[in-house]
């Protein structure tokens, strides 16, 4: 799936939406580009960083199934029956010889690529607990897509072999499906709290200049688009925010803003996004796209990605009856100055 526009991630079914506190995310509403991913970035700057040693008691708070076992993505099977399982504490890594031995900590964006630095190399939005003969033969290769020239393949159906995802060469680690959306937007979690330290991630294979070479970031949409945010991925977020960093990643509280930072259309929305505005009177929401003049359709969705108006209209400036319930919206205006923005009623 390759996503067009911003839309295409907010009209997929079962978009789920964590619950950050009241205002967390207000410095940041209206914007897109650069200017809302460094607005992001002032809000989940300065987490408390943990400790090496710290990261076993928290994955026990984070990635433990209703089993009470360990939600390993590496040997996860989703609605089916794992090849094995680890218990917490007793499971942990130590010696290993094969699968299913025991469980480590993987960092999904490997700490060679960002230098070792304090920070990441505990952070928990791009950690996991995995299998750590998985987690070895995937070494520090980048994420990507697996052909048919596989060189290591786990249990539950993540492969390592040939790149052949268009622009990525060389191997990589494809995981299943279920958990790329995960993946990708821990990346995007770590290329927004650490935007300004990037630019010396030089070794990592799939940056450049600080930013994601062009075919990592169309991947990563792709993967982002495609498994939308999981129930798993909100409870995880709430649990980090509230016992351990104190931070939130905010591509799962708000999925849209992954297209709004990253989208193909970018250069666009962030140069055309002033021509355009929005506001209230009583159930009336009132536009003035600035020069615009030609016909344009309206779209308006709440803050769960859904539909809730769709409406043709004429001319620079007008109004439409939407959106009765309080809250975070949504507004797109295509036509000859296409724009988007986000309003709060």
């Amino acid at each position: 799936m390759r996503p067009s526009s911003l839309f295409v991630l907010l009209a997929l079914p079962g978009v789920l939406v964590a619950q950050p506190p009241a205002g967390y995310y207000d410095p940041a509403q209206g914007l897109n580009g650069e200017a809302l991913r460094q607005a992001l970035h002032d809000i989940i700057d300065d987490h408390s960083v943990l400790a090496n040693s710290a990261l076993w008691n928290a994955f026990s708070q984070t990635d433990r199934k209703p089993d009470d076992t360990v939600w390993d993505i590496y040997s996860d099977v989703p609605d089916g029956t794992p090849p094995y399982s680890f218990q917490f504490v007793v499971d942990q890594c130590g010696t290993y010889a094969g699968e299913g031995d025991c469980f480590n900590r993987e960092h999904s964006f490997p700490q060679s690529w960002f230098n070792d630095q304090i920070g990441p190399s505990t952070d928990l939005f791009h950690m996991y607990p995995t299998d750590g003969w998985v987690n070895q033969k995937r070494a520090n290769w980048p994420y990507g897509v697996v052909g048919s020239n596989v060189t290591y393949a786990a249990d539950n159906g993540g492969k390592l072999g040939q790149c052949i995802y268009p622009g990525c060469s060389g191997l990589a680690f494809e995981p299943i499906d279920a958990y790329k959306g995960d993946l990708a937007r821990g990346y995007f979690y770590l290329l927004t709290r650490y935007k300004d330290d990037a630019i010396n991630w030089t070794t990592a294979p799939v940056l450049e200049n600080g930013n994601f070479m062009p075919w990592a970031r169309t991947m990563l949409l792709e993967w982002h688009a495609a498994d939308p945010v999981s129930a798993k991925e909100v409870a995880r977020n709430n649990t980090i925010f509230s016992n351990l960093q104190g931070n939130r990643n905010p591509y799962i509280d708000n999925p849209q803003w992954v297209e709004a930072i990253w989208g193909a259309d970018v250069g666009i929305r962030e140069a055309r996004a002033s021509t355009l505005r929005l506001w209230w009177d009583g159930d009336r929401l009132n536009y003035d796209r600035g020069s615009a003049m030609g016909p344009a359709l309206i779209r308006v969705y709440d803050a769960t990605g859904g539909l809730v108006l769709e409406e043709r209209t004429a001319g620079s400036m007008g109004s439409v009856t939407c959106c009765g319930s309080p809250g975070l919206y949504l507004v797109s205006i295509d036509g000859d100055a296409p724009s988007v923005q986000r309003i709060v009623r």
